[in-house]
């Protein structure tokens, strides 16, 4: 017979209930700011590029790694990233705020999301607004519904509608 390789616990841990997180603004974009240092590399939000941008417009001729340093050390708001990741966005910059101008949405994304059929993505977008409006919690199996009887109301093809749960 197989032993456990654990002793069974004999008592539980007291309850500790959840801890209020701080008041945000939902019509702000989100940030990737921390106000201590993370434990590990977190991905910047859209937002946090362009405020990176424009410190790098405000002083011109800084090295790339004095503004790594710059963020790194700011108090309240710290954003944490390395010079090649900052070289490899600053190559890009271009195509990251056109984004910005295509998708305000897209401020608070820390990736790019592919949309293959904007009507169907913009449906969704005010379908989701309207079950929040309502104060409904809206699940992945309700998005992946909706997106299906959205994608037979605009008669989208069938090789062409999405598979899986993308």
């Amino acid at each position: 017979p197989l032993e456990p390789k654990q002793k069974p616990r004999t008592h539980h841990a007291p309850y500790k209930p959840r801890q209020p997180k701080g008041i945000q603004d939902k019509n702000l974009p989100r940030t990737s700011a921390h106000t201590t240092q993370p434990v590990k590399r977190v991905n910047l939000t859209l937002q946090d590029w362009l405020t990176v941008f424009s410190y790098i417009d405000e002083h011109p001729g800084i090295s790339q790694d004095a503004i790594v340093q710059h963020f790194k050390t700011i108090p309240n708001g710290a954003l944490i990233f390395d010079q090649s990741t900052l070289s490899r966005k600053l190559r890009d910059r271009h195509k990251l705020e056109a984004r910005t101008h295509e998708y305000p949405n897209a401020l608070s994304s820390k990736r790019v999301h592919v949309v293959t059929c904007p009507a169907i993505d913009h449906s969704l977008f005010l379908w989701i607004k309207h079950m929040e409006g309502k104060g409904e919690q809206v699940t992945g199996a309700m998005l992946l519904a909706k997106r299906a009887k959205f994608e037979e109301k605009f008669n989208i093809p069938e090789d062409e509608r999405l598979k899986g749960d993308g």
